[in-house]
């Protein structure tokens, strides 16, 4: 990667608006991967902070104020009540997360944030911990993956600096979020891989930061159907994206769609968004892999009663 990380988002949308994501999009994710920060009110460790990565918050805060018999962290055991306050999720995949989160605990051995300055005097560990996180939302690979910001507790809120405001494709939320199964839905296989899987404390230590390829979404039958953009048709080995509006049923190969949406940035490897070859409409390149993955399935379903107030009409530009 380039020394000079200072321009990694200049090729992002200009563009910043801050979105309160709709109820049912904000209470319930899908296939959530987060990293979090936690802040202790224990009148003995006061201020103290803990940066950690779970599949479930709700469960996870909860083991780490219950101790480390229970599942929670050895460095927050006996040190709570702790209010998990900020977390940063829509993560790809596991390992993608574990390295943000390695990054954020670490900045000052991290060969991307070498230009963050250190903790001053005045800051509390909280406000430093924002500050990093900041930063690193506009730093590559992160600043182009389909992340959001949320709030968990809105005493705990600060503004982001007018220099490091989050890419304009990435939202800033606020209230619980849920961490939900995607059921019946999507890759059979994918869910195999998921089944059993712990949230403990994540063990980052050794991870590296140079693979920062984000993890293939598994194939799915399709014969018979053909690419809107290529006019070929799907095999068995090949990934295919549909559009998320309902009245929309155009379907692509992932790379096809990929290239179209960097026409313009081509020497990116990752797009950020684009509009569909047929509607039009802007969608978020990251929403249309979790689409892929089985999420927003029961969302979808829902539409079906009353499309006129569907999901992805949240993500029309305005």
């Amino acid at each position: 990667m380039s020394g000079d990380m200072s321009h990694d988002n200049d090729n992002l949308p200009s563009s910043r608006k801050e979105t309160i994501l709709n109820v049912k999009m904000a209470k319930e994710v899908e296939n959530f991967n987060g990293c979090y920060c936690l802040v202790s009110t224990n009148p003995r460790y006061k201020g103290w902070t803990y940066i950690g990565y779970t599949v479930d918050p709700k469960r996870r805060v909860g083991q780490h104020n219950k101790g480390s018999k229970f599942g929670g962290a050895y460095r927050t055991s006996g040190k709570g009540p702790w209010d998990m306050v900020l977390i940063i999720f829509g993560f790809p995949n596991e390992i993608t997360a574990l390295r943000f989160e390695w990054a954020w605990q670490h900045p000052t051995k991290s060969r991307r944030l070498r230009h963050i300055p250190r903790k001053t005097g005045k800051e509390t560990a909280f406000q430093y911990r924002f500050r990093v996180v900041s930063n690193m939302l506009r730093v590559g690979p992160w600043c182009r993956l389909p992340l959001t910001v949320q709030w968990l507790m809105q005493e705990y809120k600060q503004e982001f600096d007018v220099r490091l405001q989050p890419p304009s494709h990435m939202p800033i939320s606020y209230g619980q979020v849920t961490s939900t199964k995607v059921g019946g839905y999507g890759n059979p296989r994918r869910m195999k891989k998921r089944k059993g899987k712990k949230d403990k404390s994540s063990d980052s230590q050794n991870l590296s930061e140079e693979d920062d390829d984000v993890e293939a979404i598994p194939s799915s039958q399709t014969a018979g159907k053909r690419c809107i953009i290529c006019g070929k048709r799907f095999q068995d080995d090949e990934t295919m994206l549909t559009c998320l509006y309902p009245s929309c049923k155009a379907e692509y190969h992932m790379i096809c769609v990929s290239k179209r949406f960097l026409k313009n940035d081509p020497d990116q490897l990752l797009p950020i968004e684009g509009s569909c070859p047929s509607c039009k409409e802007v969608v978020l390149w990251g929403d249309l892999i979790r689409k892929k993955q089985g999420c927003y399935a029961k969302l979808a379903e829902i539409s079906e009663e009353d499309e006129s107030d569907h999901w992805a009409e949240d993500l029309r530009s305005t």
